[in-house]
Formats: C-alpha cells, structure tokens, sequence
C-alpha cells in the first residue's frame, strides 16, 4: 500500500509539471533561429527582476515593521543599489527608514561629493556620523585631537576612531532596531550563509536586513545599469570598491577595467569573480599581529568597550586626581613630586594600563595624576614629552618632567622608576 501510494504520489506530482510547463514553453528553438546572447540577456533580466522583487519585500518588511530602520550607507555599489529601491518604495522621502553614513576623513573627495548628489537626487538628507567630538567635515580639528597619522600609527585605534565608534554612535543616536545592510554572500565565505533577514538578539539588539544577501557584483551592476542610477564616480576610474583613499587602489592597478556610461570595459572578471569585490581595500594594512587587513573595522573586537566613558573616573572612586586644564598642570607641576600621566580614553595602551596606575596611585605616598593629551596635543609635546599615548611622567621636587620611557606598565616597574627618580615610597 505505501509503495502504491508512493506512486500515485509521484504520478500526481509528473502530472502537475506536466500541466503548469508545457512542453511548448521550453522548447528549444532550432540553432537557425537560437540567438543565444538574447537567451543570455533574457535570462539575466528574469534573474535581476526575482532579486529586486525579493530584495524590495524585505526592505517591506523592515521599514514596515521596525519603526527605526536604519541605512548605513558606504555609496559603493551595493549601497546604491538599496539606495534606489528605499527610493521607489517611498522610505527616503516619508522618513521611514534613515540613511546614516561615517565620514573617516580619510575618504576620497569625491565620495562626499557624491553624497550630496545622491540626497539632491532622491530628496533625502543624511545623517553624517564623523571621530568622536569633531565637528562633521572638520578635518583640522580630527588632525590636531587624533593626528593625522593615526592610522600609520594604530591602525586598529584608528579603526575605533574613526569607523567603529561614529559607526555605534550613530545607530544609537538614531535609535535603530533594524539595520538595512549590503552583505552578500558573493563577497567571501566569512559571508556566505546571511539570509535577507536576522532577527534580533534574545537579550536585545539590532534586527538586520541583509536585501542583496542573494545578489552578485555583477546584479549589482546590471541594476545599476538597468535603471541608470546615480553611482560612485571612482567606478569610472577603475575602482570596484571604494574606502578610504590612503589604502584603496583600482583593481587592476592600471585602471583598465572600468564600469562607465553604465556599460564595462575592460575584462570585467577581474572585479566580478567570486569575493573579489574588496580586492582593491585595504591595501598595505597590517594588523599587530602581521595578518593582513580583510574589513572595513566595523567589527573590531572588543570596540564596544572604547568610548563608553572615560579613565580613572573620579565618580567612580578613582584615587588618580584629574587635571582639566593647563593651569592645573603647571600648578601641578610647580608642587612636586607626583607622576603625571598623559592619556586619551580611546587610546587602547592607556586602557590596558588602567588598572596598573590605579593601583600606582593607591600605593604611592605621593599624588598620581591624568591629563587628557589628545585635546592639548601642542601643550603636552612643548611641556609634558609626549608624543604619542600613553605618557608617564615623573615630577621632581625642583619641577622637573621626567618621561618614563619604557612600555612596561605593570604597578612595580612604574614603583622602580618612580624610587629611582624621586625616593618615594609606596604606603
């Protein structure tokens, strides 16, 4: 009975695809009449017109029933994709999904350019996220509080700076509980398992849309193309991805392969295979550990940790005295001995020393002191020897600054030279 049912089953099934596809509607032609290119072209068309209608139903889904639906949008080719179909669903102009975009002050001009021209274009405006307590397009300002070689010299602080931090900050500050992204799984296998959509975290967290999980470079492209949308003009200069100007280069570096007047030239594989979308990001960078740079910095271990307060908190029983200003330095100074060291609350070497200088301060019988160098940076290299983070400096009775000058920041080796320096003792 059970085979038999299986039978039937399977019969039922062969009549159902024999009825809903006839046979008329799959036959070949024959090769005088088979333009292959238009089956191609046809094909391709069938393909793009499924990713946009399924692409379009999960930006429903999210701007529909999350009632702070973010974008952060990077302007490169998949972004402006999601772009345009936020735009033909209406989510741009009735407000209901935010666009969001971090401005590292290292991108290329033309990426903030084409910023404007994509609000001017879509009537929208938005919200620009940029390092913490910089004005938005105020590189002087980033330079003289961070340096402008941050990232030369840190480029995993520089990370924090300038794209984790802004990044958080800026889906709190918007209040989001469902981020619209563009991964896709075409990018690489650390991405080859996202689906259009993750709900959010038990515990809390964001809801993610992921529209393009399905979609190639290449459906990226021939959207682009399709439809004619506005799209980063470094594509034009041989750019398939576009980051930060100090480490993106044109893949091949000649520039040979291009995507202008919607169309390519050039051998477009070089761009479209098979996670080579970011072959041209990230070039030269290194993390400590030797290993080769892959992302963008979003995901920076432990970045959460960074900005969420200060060090040495007073509020929190801190024995370490907090100096505001220059005046309170240099009176500081003026009474020695003490240790002063100069710090910055995202520098991740004055976070690991943190609980080694509370100790130092609980233990000496002379005052231990910060000063917050990154927002004095002329003051502290003329008058405390600082030059980078963290600097620990002991004063002498007759108001000298002596620079501790060794990377070893445990409770007993600042001791050592605190002893040798000034005789003081630890209670």
């Amino acid at each position: 009975a059970g085979v038999a049912a299986r039978h039937q089953s399977t019969a039922s099934l062969a009549t159902v695809g024999r009825s809903s596809i006839s046979r008329a509607s799959v036959l070949v032609p024959r090769a005088a009449s088979y333009d292959q290119e238009q089956f191609i072209a046809e094909s391709k068309e069938m393909r793009l017109k499924h990713l946009e209608e399924q692409a379009m139903y999960a930006l429903k889904i999210s701007c529909e029933n999350f009632d702070h639906a973010v974008f952060p949008n990077a302007m490169i080719a998949g972004d402006v994709v999601i772009t345009h179909l936020l735009s033909r669903l209406g989510y741009l102009k009735d407000g209901k999904c935010k666009v969001m975009v971090v401005d590292t002050f290292h991108l290329f001009p033309e990426t903030m350019e084409f910023l404007k021209e994509m609000e001017d274009f879509y009537d929208f405006k938005a919200e620009v996220f940029c390092a913490e307590s910089i004005p938005v397009g105020d590189k002087a300002a980033y330079d003289a509080k961070y340096g402008a070689d941050l990232w030369k010299e840190d480029i995993e602080q520089y990370d924090k700076v300038c794209k984790v931090e802004p990044f958080q900050r800026g889906l709190k500050t918007l209040e989001t509980n469902c981020m619209i992204n563009g991964r896709t799984r075409w990018q690489g296998f650390e991405r080859a398992w996202i689906d259009l959509f993750e709900n959010a975290p038990i515990g809390g967290g964001l809801a993610k849309c992921n529209p393009l999980a399905y979609w190639t470079l290449e459906d990226c492209f021939d959207y682009i193309a399709k439809y004619e949308i506005p799209h980063h003009p470094l594509h034009a200069e041989g750019y398939p991805s576009i980051g930060d100007a100090k480490d993106t280069i044109p893949i091949p570096e000649d520039g040979s392969v291009t995507f202008k007047n919607f169309e390519f030239q050039g051998d477009k594989a070089q761009w479209l295979d098979y996670a080579s979308e970011r072959k041209g990001r990230f070039v030269g960078l290194t993390k400590k550990d030797g290993s080769a740079k892959t992302e963008c910095g979003i995901h920076v271990e432990g970045a959460e940790r960074t900005f969420d307060r200060d060090l040495w908190e007073a509020d929190k029983g801190s024995a370490v005295k907090q100096l505001d200003d220059e005046a309170a330095v240099e009176s500081f100074v003026a009474n020695g001995p003490a240790v002063l060291a100069v710090y910055a609350p995202w520098c991740q070497f004055c976070q690991a020393m943190e609980e080694e200088y509370e100790k130092l301060a609980k233990e000496l019988d002379i005052p231990v002191a910060k000063f917050r160098g990154d927002e004095q940076r002329d003051f502290v290299q003329a008058n405390l020897n600082t030059e980078s983070f963290p600097t620990v400096n002991i004063v002498t009775a007759s108001g000298d600054v002596v620079k501790y000058d060794s990377e070893a920041r445990s409770v007993s080796d600042f001791t050592a030279f605190v002893e040798q320096t000034v005789g003081a003792k630890t209670t």
